[in-house]
């Protein structure tokens, strides 16, 4: 008797479009929030499990995937992670001083509000730059679990460098390992259309669109100048750095790993995605390997889009007189600052009061900014992560395609 070649169901789901199974995710997500927001609700517990699956292991596939890199890399071999640290550098300035001219062209109003704050904002650059410089050295095995990600790439970079003495076994060791992570993220990642579904259900059940309404111009001014970045300034730098038409890189990267993370609404959690992105590109793995977690950690454009907007949304408000280079200031403020916002939703808003203080803004209005912030952030901060994840592997693709 003839063995059935026809596919199982899951064969076929393993298989099929996964952009397209978001799309359906997405859709019933939203359909089932309109016809039943509390089942809406609780299905938001298959989002939860899916970024805390995509959580649990990114930072464990960083690890070793560095470590293996590194231990791996042969003498002579080139990467190209200089390239990818001046475009991040570049593209977050672009972003912040875009942010300025927006906010200049269509200034934003705020409805400040009373609110508790449960989380502490910095109080200071300095005080940025101490958690950054403090962060590298935090105990390795803590960095994993808490999946701070400058801790992670220090110390597999020491132990990547130390294990390139090692012998050959134990580097096929390494590399093996590595595999193996990457094949299990593999199988995590075929869970977003059920994770998206969950988020897309849940947000929507629980936040609505009334809120959002009030704020819509802000809305647009952010939208508008992280769009403007996407599909403007990004395509821009790709040019210059390859002499390539950009936007078929630009709108893959856009569709395949800025989906997932406007979803998700995690930097740190689509590196997953960004990783396999980047096999799929066939780029140079030496270079992502190091560079996409790195990003996920201080390629922040859409965060210094966010800091700039909101804050001179706040001086607009207070009617402060402010001129066009001390708002410079602030977005160059703004970009050194969105290097230190974690990669989690909301990592961002929590560096406004830092940005405000530039104008003797107290910390109680400040604070109300940030509780603006988290009221617009079922759009705002999705968008945001979509910008700043989708960039990791857009200027990872440029340096490594280097004409």
């Amino acid at each position: 008797m003839a063995l059935s070649t026809t596919p199982t169901l899951f064969q076929r789901y393993m298989n099929g479009s996964l952009v397209l199974q978001i799309i359906v995710g997405i859709i019933c997500g939203l359909a089932l929030s309109y016809v039943a927001p509390s089942v809406g609700q609780s299905a938001g517990i298959l989002g939860d499990f899916f970024v805390k699956a995509l959580k649990g292991i990114a930072p464990v596939l960083v690890f070793v995937l560095v470590v293996a890199s590194i231990a791996n890399h042969k003498k002579n071999q080139q990467t190209h992670i200089k390239p990818v640290l001046v475009l991040y550098l570049i593209g977050t300035l672009i972003a912040a001083v875009t942010a300025v001219m927006f906010s200049f062209a269509f200034p934003s109003e705020l409805n400040l509000i009373a609110t508790d704050i449960s989380r502490s904002a910095p109080k200071g650059i300095g005080e940025v730059l101490h958690s950054l410089v403090f962060n590298m050295v935090d105990n390795p095995l803590n960095a994993i679990v808490t999946g701070n990600y400058i801790g992670i790439l220090t110390w597999a970079a020491f132990i990547g460098i130390g294990l390139r003495h090692a012998n050959e076994t134990t580097k096929v060791l390494m590399q093996n390992l590595a595999d193996a992570i990457t094949t299990v993220v593999g199988f995590v990642i075929r869970l977003a259309p059920f994770g998206i579904f969950g988020l897309v259900a849940n947000t929507i059940a629980t936040t609505g669109f009334d809120a959002l309404l009030s704020y819509s111009h802000l809305l647009m001014v952010l939208i508008g100048s992280m769009l403007f970045i996407a599909l403007v300034s990004n395509p821009l730098l790709v040019f210059l750095t390859t002499r390539q038409n950009p936007y078929p890189l630009v709108f893959q990267c856009l569709k395949t790993s800025g989906i997932t993370a406007f979803f998700t609404r995690s930097s740190a959690a689509n590196i997953p995605v960004n990783m396999a992105l980047c096999e799929k590109l066939e780029l140079d793995e030496d270079t992502y390997s190091v560079s996409i977690p790195l990003g996920a950690t201080i390629n922040m454009a859409g965060a210094a889009i966010t800091i700039t907007v909101l804050t001179l949304a706040a001086v607009n408000t207070l009617n402060i007189p402010v001129d066009f280079p001390t708002a410079i200031l602030l977005s160059v403020i703004a970009a050194v600052s969105a290097g230190g916002s974690s990669g989690v939703a909301g990592g961002s808003l929590l560096l406004i009061p830092l940005a405000c203080s530039l104008f003797n803004i107290p910390n109680e209005i400040a604070m109300q900014v940030v509780a603006v912030g988290f009221i617009i952030g079922v759009v705002q901060d999705s968008a945001e992560t979509a910008l700043n994840s989708s960039t990791d592997v857009i200027f990872t693709a440029a340096a490594c395609r280097k004409s």
